[in-house]
């Protein structure tokens, strides 16, 4: 995923996740909030340590990042999104995982219904 889609700074991740609305699945949770100054989508990754040691958080997060990088082009614009790995995302494949993101994102109507 290319920097100008990533959120970064731990200011930006502490106010979605105080302001933002969370959308749960057992792979992966994904906190959105508007975000009016910017004409983009921003996307946060996170894993804590109930998802596992060193390894097994820098999968995950690799997993979410690769799941999402197709995805950017067709999500609606002005969003700033956090993903939090869950333990399960570990064994989980690519394809599991871009499926989990796809629900998510469709329930937070971020992505369009018809777009897969």
């Amino acid at each position: 995923m290319q920097s100008k889609f990533r959120l970064s700074r731990s200011e930006d991740f502490k106010r979605v996740r105080r302001i933002g609305k969370s959308y749960a699945h057992p792979l992966v949770v994904l906190v959105t909030q508007a975000n009016s100054a910017s004409t983009q989508v921003r996307v946060g990754v996170a894993a804590g340590k109930t998802t596992g040691n060193a390894v097994h958080r820098n999968r995950a997060k690799r997993l979410l990042r690769e799941a999402m990088r197709p995805m950017l082009a067709s999500l609606a614009s002005g969003w700033d999104l956090i993903l939090i790995a869950r333990p399960a995302l570990v064994t989980a494949t690519l394809e599991d995982t871009r499926i989990a993101l796809t629900s998510l994102l469709k329930r937070a109507q971020i992505l369009p219904a018809d777009e897969s």
